[in-house]
């Protein structure tokens, strides 16, 4: 399976490269400023903001035993997008580009990486307490994650009612999500960071298999649950502060990608972690690139297309969530 994804993944690619307002043969393509400047930095910041929230929506939902949980679902992406309109408006952080290809230009990534893990921490937190204080079912969970969204997404529209008009604009933009507006130093940066977690959860996919049994099982077998949800959740909100303070919000990839993988190998983390990362990827290059063709010259923003694609899957796995309960745990 590894290998058939590793090839959808290069096909996609290849393909995606291919594809736009500028119709070149790949050969020629490659000489071509478009290729090095827009479609290649695209292209890799799609296959690793679809991988993070792959794994984290993976991870998330083995630890708080829902199938339903996601950086999306619970609140986080919402969290982590007020605070980087927080950083845009009150910091300058980010401004609107009125000549240029993207929409927003970004002045400081780090302060609103920042404040966008700063904000996805505090709605991880409120899970985490409600898990610990009042063990609340899987589905009351999503419901505060509902809360949690709501709330952050009031809080931003209050900060917009008292902002200037094109840090508004540059807000409304951030938020539609798209991976056309990272650069080569924000793709290693969230290289970087995605391969050291990445690695962190892979090692640690013993305890992650663990915790599938439960806290008490967990226990017995050495495992401190509380401690290890909390580490997981905040690597897990780290990887999502750093989609979406370069990307915008981008929903539901970190609730399809787990689901599909469990569907096909089961929910063992030794296939779990790495399959989740490639089908995110290929999920949200593939989500792209329908966004970038439907309607060209014009390309609707990817969190536009993963919307459309995910809230079928999500009401779907709703209304299945007793059965799929038994997969994850």
């Amino acid at each position: 399976m590894g290998y058939l994804l590793g090839a959808s993944l290069l096909v996609a690619a290849a393909v995606s490269l291919q594809l736009g307002v500028l119709k070149l043969p790949l050969g020629a393509l490659l000489q071509n400023p478009v290729m090095w400047e827009i479609r290649l930095p695209r292209i890799a910041s799609a296959l690793l903001v679809g991988a993070a929230l792959g794994i984290s929506g993976a991870v998330m939902q083995c630890v708080l035993r829902n199938p339903l949980a996601s950086p999306f679902t619970l609140g986080i992406s919402s969290g982590a997008a007020f605070g980087a309109a927080v950083a845009i408006v009150f910091f300058g952080a980010g401004q609107l580009n009125r000549t240029g290809l993207t929409g927003v230009i970004i002045d400081n990534p780090y302060s609103i990486s920042a404040f966008a893990f700063l904000f996805a921490l505090g709605a991880v937190l409120v899970i985490l307490a409600l898990v610990k204080l009042r063990q609340i079912t899987p589905t009351a969970m999503i419901l505060a994650g509902v809360a949690i969204s709501s709330f952050f997404q009031a809080a931003t529209m209050l900060i917009q009612l008292f902002a200037e008009d094109v840090k508004v604009a540059a807000v409304v933009f951030w938020t539609f999500g798209d991976v056309g507006r990272t650069n080569w130093g924000e793709i290693v940066i969230m290289s970087v960071a995605f391969s050291m977690v990445f690695l962190h959860f892979f090692r640690r996919r013993w305890e992650l298999n663990v915790m599938l049994g439960g806290d008490e099982t967990a226990k017995s077998l050495g495992v401190e649950p509380s401690r290890f949800r909390l580490e997981v959740m905040i690597l897990g909100s780290l990887l999502t502060a750093l989609s979406v303070s370069f990307s915008g919000i981008i929903g539901f990839v970190g609730l399809i990608a787990p689901h599909a993988v469990r569907l096909m190998i089961g929910a063992d983390h030794r296939y779990l972690i790495p399959y989740s990362a490639l089908i995110g990827a290929l999920v949200l290059l593939l989500s792209d690139t329908v966004g970038r063709i439907a309607i060209s010259p014009a390309m609707i923003p990817v969190g536009i297309v993963t919307a459309f694609l995910g809230v079928p899957i999500f009401l779907y796995l709703l209304i299945r969530s007793g059965s799929y309960a038994s997969d994850v745990t």
